[in-house]
C-alpha cells in the first residue's frame, strides 16, 4: 500500500468533519461536533479497513500520529480522559478517533456514539478550535 494512491476520503468523513492538518500517513480532521473535542485520522492508504491492512511501518506511523493527535488534543481542551478508537462500524474507510472526554459530559461515562445529536460549532467556535489546533498539531 501506498500513501494517498488511488485514495479518497469517505463522503460521510468529509460532511462531519473539518481538516485541520496532513502529517505523512494522516489527514486530521476536527469532527462537528461542538459537545466533544474531538480529532479523526484518516491515513490516506487506499482500501485500508483495519490498522492490519497496513505494513508494520505505517502502523508505526499511524501510532506515533495518533500519539501526536492526542498530545494536541489534551494541550488544547485539557480533557479529563482521552477515548482513542478504530471502529469502522459505520464508515468502513480506516480512521481512528481521539476523543477528548469530561467526566458529566453528555455521554460520560459511556461511550459517544449514539447518544443525542452533534451539536454543530458556531462559525467563531470552530474558526478558533481549528486555529488553537492546527498551532498545537504543528507544535508537537
Amino acid at each position: 500500500m501506498i500513501v494517498a494512491d488511488g485514495w479518497q476520503l469517505h463522503p460521510r468523513l468529509e460532511a462531519d468533519t473539518r481538516p485541520v492538518v496532513r502529517w505523512p500517513v494522516c489527514d486530521v480532521r476536527m469532527m462537528e461536533d461542538a459537545r466533544y473535542p474531538w480529532l479523526i485520522l484518516v491515513p490516506r492508504i487506499a482500501d485500508a479497513v483495519e490498522i492490519v491492512d497496513l505494513s508494520e511501518d505505517l502502523q508505526l506511523q499511524l501510532a506515533r500520529e495518533t500519539a501526536r493527535a492526542s498530545r494536541a488534543l489534551r494541550a488544547v481542551a485539557t480533557p479529563d480522559k482521552l477515548n482513542i478508537g478504530a471502529l469502522g462500524n459505520v464508515v468502513r474507510q480506516l480512521h481512528v478517533h481521539v476523543l477528548g472526554r469530561f467526566e458529566g459530559d453528555p455521554a460520560w461515562p459511556g461511550p459517544v456514539w449514539g447518544r443525542g445529536v452533534a451539536e454543530p460549532y458556531t462559525d467563531e467556535a470552530r474558526s478558533a478550535r481549528l486555529q488553537a489546533l492546527r498551532a498545537a498539531c504543528e507544535a508537537d
